[in-house]
């Protein structure tokens, strides 16, 4: 399913040009348009899924799996020192365009790429709530 207002499903679905790394009858791989580093990849899958969190199993699969591919074709071409494969859900995630995607990005020792957070100090408390509220 196509979502007429999607920029994504339509990327994904050759309604627009874009530079395709890899297309198959599920996904197609793009260069990302605002890239964090050369070779920065978005895998898309062609169905509308407005993030992981409501995607189905079997495109959850495939698209993870499709993106270590990628990540490891990104990682021969351009001798980067590793890859993100990062996916976003909600706009407090991060996530921009509401339609599941995938980044494969290259990184390198010495880059500027940032994904940082600073850590919580928890008691042995929260992590009994965590427990019962996540079992």
């Amino acid at each position: 399913m196509i979502k007429d207002d999607c920029i994504f499903c339509k990327l994904a679905n050759g309604i627009f040009d874009t530079n395709t790394v890899y297309e198959d009858e599920n996904f197609r791989v793009i260069l990302d348009i605002a890239p964090a580093a050369k070779g920065h990849c978005l895998v898309l899958p062609k169905k509308h899924f407005e993030n992981a969190l409501v995607a189905d199993e079997d495109t959850l699969g495939k698209g993870m799996i499709l993106a270590a591919k990628i990540g490891k074709k990104v990682k021969e071409a351009y001798g980067c020192d590793g890859i993100n494969i990062v996916q976003n859900n909600g706009e407090a995630a991060g996530q921009t365009v509401f339609h599941l995607h995938i980044h494969v990005i290259p990184r390198y020792n010495d880059d500027t790429v940032k994904f940082e957070y600073d850590s919580l100090e928890l008691k042995d408390e929260d992590f009994k709530e965590a427990l019962t509220k996540l079992k």
